[in-house]
């Protein structure tokens, strides 16, 4: 069974054909948190690759997303370039990265939808480049996935339309994802589908979205120190989550690392992002132009991607066309690429009747001299060309007595500069000649064939002898000369190991009775004292030993560094909780109690007293109940020694030092610092108590 594959720059989607209809293979669903949990997303699977300290081995899809410390995120925008990219410690080809992504849906599927993915229709932006293609198509084949063609996700988006519907006539796709934005014009006759025009524009998506709603929230609470990668990565996911949240709410609540929550409303986030909704509409336009068409004469308008599904997106397309959009029923944003790729896959096999042609978004070509040595862009292959296509041009040395020629191979838009960026440099061949010559003796056809699967064969022969002195698919893209050896660094991928974490030490009580105080050695009859929590703190050195719970002194540290109450100061509780936040951070192991005294709300400024009702409500923080002797204190000592725990605060506990001498067990307390916005958490031994003096 051929699958569809809608490999996205934030989420990638797999479908398949069973005879009947289309269906959605559910991959890695159970990786979603509960905050992430909305209608269709388990059918997403991130494309994500990450590592994480609590688990084993590299992490795809959900658990890549929301449980790495370290991620590679947006796959697919990096095949552009094939940077180097870092996962678990290890460099990579961002080629690996993907193709890790293709190899654990196939297991996905195997495991969860009970099926196989072998062969597959993959699709890829509109305007990707011929490298991006390239790369996409080998890190599939090194995940074991044979690839029958590339398709264009606007033109699947169109095909999944048309088969729901069977409606003939111009299409406009507008595809706004996580990491580029197209616009294309599609012909439906009869189960043709011609591409009659595209455009794009690169490194505008998702991403860029959330940049912006990051910026919002920075610019009304500005970091207060610096982040760690894990608290980034966590405010990173907030703002996305939030973003997709801001389509269906009017107003969200985005929390920073520092503790500081910030108010977002829809239509200020819908002004900040005006511009790049303007952007977004500049290739709509220019598509029209192309093709010549009225808006008026569009039979349908198809809005595709996450991106394209904000309402002020969706408010602008509609105005700018004057007409009324598809609705998502009829054409679902997050997985109708898929269906649209599975419908083609099965055309292909002969389920289905329908012919699809495509067009190429970017003209093919070298680069030569004019006359004053300006390097100038000649293109073979224009763009908006149907492929495949075959293109053959003469070109000269320009000297005398060369023995071999650069070809150097380019796509991009030959109207521009060749260093403009975009112009891309695919590759560089060599020419060679048999023997020196004159150079019109040395003039040479050179021919180029564009698939539609997006692959390139380079040929040149030599017109005075027919002699052919090139000939070849380019099989390598950009600058390097040697390819990465995808195959090679998956199975390293694969392989990659996390040092393993022992699971921490139950902090609730257990069924099984507490051992007492006083025991005896089975074999030597020696008494044995029972742990104390200094024992367990010391005990978390050893590999093999839980890590003993943190009992967090919050009234404390909610003081800390505040002026007495003697002078006006008050509590923070913000400062708090960006204390809580840091120690969970650096402490991902432990369970973490957080005690405050019954006074704290009411001690705190009027702003914050909502904060801390919500966190007792929620029992993330706990107070004494009513008449406990000792208050907050006494309730801090009590869950310690009750749980083996390590005390966080700058107290000395002196009136509880005389009942509990652990206490002044050298690590058996953790003082806190803030410095400059940096929770600093550090071993201390509390001040002994002074001795009661005796009455003479």
């Amino acid at each position: 069974m051929t699958t569809g594959i809608d490999f996205g720059t934030t989420n990638s989607v797999a479908a398949q054909w069973n005879g009947e209809y289309v269906e959605i293979l559910e991959l890695g669903g159970q990786g979603l948190d509960a905050d992430w949990e909305r209608p269709g997303f388990e059918k997403l699977y991130p494309s994500v690759v990450g590592t994480s300290s609590l688990r084993t081995g590299a992490l795809f899809g959900w658990e890549a997303k929301l449980r790495s410390e370290k991620a590679v995120e947006a796959c697919k925008r990096l095949l552009r370039e094939e940077p180097l990219v870092t996962v678990g410690g290890r460099r990579f080809a961002a080629t690996t990265a993907a193709a890790g992504v293709f190899r654990s849906m196939i297991t996905a599927a195997e495991e969860e939808a009970a099926t196989e993915i072998g062969e597959a229709v993959i699709t890829v932006p509109a305007n990707a480049t011929g490298a991006a293609r390239f790369r996409t198509r080998e890190a599939a084949r090194a995940a074991g996935i044979v690839v029958k063609t590339l398709l264009n996700e606007p033109t699947a988006a169109a095909i999944a339309y048309a088969h729901n519907m069977e409606e003939d006539g111009e299409f406009l796709v507008f595809d706004w994802g996580g990491g580029t934005m197209d616009a294309t014009l599609l012909l439906h006759d009869d189960g043709f589908f011609d591409e009659k025009a595209s455009r794009g524009v690169n490194r505008l998506g998702g991403l860029e979205i959330d940049a912006r709603l990051r910026r919002m929230v920075l610019g009304r609470a500005p970091a207060r120190r610096a982040w760690s990668e894990s608290e980034q990565r966590q405010f990173s996911l907030d703002i996305e989550r939030n973003k997709i949240l801001l389509s269906s709410q009017e107003s969200v609540r985005i929390t920073t690392p520092d503790g500081i929550p910030v108010e977002i409303g829809q239509d200020e986030f819908s002004a900040e992002i005006q511009d790049l909704i303007n952007r977004a509409l500049d290739p709509v336009e220019e598509c029209l132009e192309q093709a010549r068409i009225d808006p008026s004469e569009l039979k349908a308008v198809l809005m595709i991607g996450g991106s394209s599904q904000i309402p002020a997106v969706r408010d602008a397309v509609s105005e700018a066309l004057d007409c009324e959009l598809v609705g998502v029923d009829l054409c679902h944003p997050m997985t109708a690429v898929a269906e649209g790729a599975a419908i083609c896959a099965a055309a292909m096999d002969g389920e289905l009747e329908s012919i699809i042609r495509v067009v190429n978004t970017h003209a093919l070509g070298t680069v030569t001299k004019d006359q004053y040595g300006k390097r100038e862009f000649s293109a073979l292959i224009g763009r908006n060309q149907r492929l495949p296509q075959q293109r053959v041009k003469s070109y000269r040395p320009s000297k005398d007595g060369v023995s071999k020629l650069i070809v150097e191979v380019w796509e991009g838009d030959p109207d521009r500069p060749v260093d403009h960026p975009d112009n891309v440099k695919l590759t560089e061949l060599v020419l060679s000649y048999p023997q020196r010559s004159q150079a019109e003796d040395g003039v040479f056809d050179l021919e180029y064939t564009y698939s539609k699967e997006g692959l390139l064969a380079v040929k040149a022969t030599l017109q005075k002898t027919g002699e052919v002195l090139l000939d070849g698919e380019v099989k390598v893209f950009g600058d390097s000369t040697v390819p990465p050896e995808i195959e090679n660094e998956l199975k390293e991928l694969l392989a990659l190991r996390s040092t393993p974490h022992t699971a921490p030490r139950p902090t609730h009580p257990q069924q099984s009775p507490a051992a007492p105080r006083d025991r005896r050695s089975a074999d030597s009859g020696v008494p044995v004292p029972a742990p104390s929590p200094a024992s367990m703190a010391k005990a978390t050195s050893g590999p093999e030993q839980p890590a003993a719970p943190l009992i967090v002194d919050g009234s404390n540290l909610a003081w800390n560094g505040r002026p007495p109450r003697s002078a006006g100061g008050r509590p923070s509780f913000q400062a708090l909780q960006a204390a809580i936040k840091a120690l969970r951070f650096k402490n991902p192991d432990r369970d973490i109690h957080v005690v405050v005294d019954a006074t704290l709300r009411h001690d705190v400024v009027e702003e914050e007293r909502p904060l801390v009702e919500e966190a007792i409500a929620a029992g993330t923080v706990v107070q004494p109940p009513a008449g406990t002797e000792g208050r907050g204190d006494a309730l801090v000592i009590s869950i310690a020694e009750e749980v083996g725990g390590v005390i966080v605060s700058n107290d000395n506990f002196a009136p509880f030092q005389k009942a509990n001498p652990w206490l002044l067990t050298p690590g058996r307390v953790l003082g806190a610092t803030h410095s400059q916005g940096v929770w600093v958490f550090n071993r201390r031994k509390p001040n002994a108590a002074a001795p009661t003096a005796r009455r003479r």
